[in-house]
């Protein structure tokens, strides 16, 4: 694909919703920071999240993303100020079945934020606060230490994967994964959720697809952006982007490189796509297209 052929792939992605003059310069830079970063062929693999109001004659019709759901990640790069995201959550936070730590999404993610939007200097950071195992209870157990005390702009929650495994009840996973969106965004902290992932332990136990749909229902409700994480990775199969054997570790549970590299991708661009709209009254820092 040439530039032009990325850029038009870039406004199918983002759509286009009328925005303040603000939000349509962010907008311009961050496409044309993500059709520089990103391969040409990545925009596909979020398809199955485009607006309904987009007809690609594709994909079946998803929620419309939320312009602006992230206000904060918007006015950091709107100002140029510097950006910190913590990604939260469990095994496939940590990096579990990957090679090595630099192979994890959230080391991932860094580097192609920093490579999307070079206004920002470099000044990008994404701490990776994943530990294995855990469910909803324990990492609430640390959300005041490893969440809402660094303050960062954008927390991106993986959870409901270890919940269904070890027996949770599903009303005690969505009252609490509720209660604690609303204190990260009380402190004036961003949202990403992200679900389950697909893979064969999930599919084995009953009622796992019931946490991966409470993620979607919560942020629904909450006007929270959701990595569709389940349907990306069933997506990348169907596409040929990966084989199972390059999406999933040895142990059938955790990803392997390969499905950490597209999920660092999909998790870029939904950082990018809820950064949308910004006030008008925001002042403005330099950006690629100006």
């Amino acid at each position: 694909m040439g530039l032009q052929d990325d850029a038009n792939v870039m406004r199918m992605f983002f759509g286009n919703r009328a925005r303040p003059a603000a939000g349509r310069r962010l907008t311009r830079a961050l496409a044309l920071g993500l059709a520089l970063s990103l391969s040409s062929t990545a925009v596909l693999a979020y398809a199955d999240l485009v607006s309904d109001r987009i007809d690609l004659g594709l994909f079946d019709a998803e929620p419309a993303p939320v312009p602006g759901s992230l206000p904060r990640v918007a006015q950091r790069i709107a100002t140029g100020e510097p950006l910190r995201i913590v990604a939260f959550g469990s095994s496939s936070t940590e990096g579990i079945g990957a090679s090595t730590r630099a192979a994890s999404y959230p080391a991932r993610l860094e580097a192609l934020l920093r490579r999307a939007l070079p206004q920002l200097a470099g000044d990008i950071l994404v701490e990776n606060r994943g530990i294995g195992g855990e469910a909803v209870d324990e990492m609430l157990a640390r959300l005041d230490r490893d969440v809402i005390k660094p303050a960062p702009d954008l927390v991106i929650w993986q959870t409901g994967s270890n919940d269904p495994l070890r027996g949770i009840s599903l009303a005690h996973f969505r009252k609490a994964t509720q209660a604690a969106v609303a204190r990260i965004r009380e402190a004036d902290i961003d949202v990403v959720l992200m679900e389950p992932q697909w893979c064969p332990a999930l599919d084995a136990t009953p009622g796992a697809d019931r946490f991966r749909d409470a993620v979607r229902d919560i942020g629904a409700e909450l006007g929270v952006p959701v990595i569709r994480r389940s349907d990306l990775m069933r997506g990348w199969i169907a596409q040929s982007r990966l084989t199972r054997s390059e999406l999933f570790a040895k142990d059938g549970l955790h990803m392997a490189d390969g499905g950490y590299a597209l999920l660092a991708e999909a998790a870029a661009a939904e950082v990018v796509r809820g950064a949308d709209a910004v006030p008008d009254d925001a002042e403005q820092g330099p950006t690629v297209a100006e």
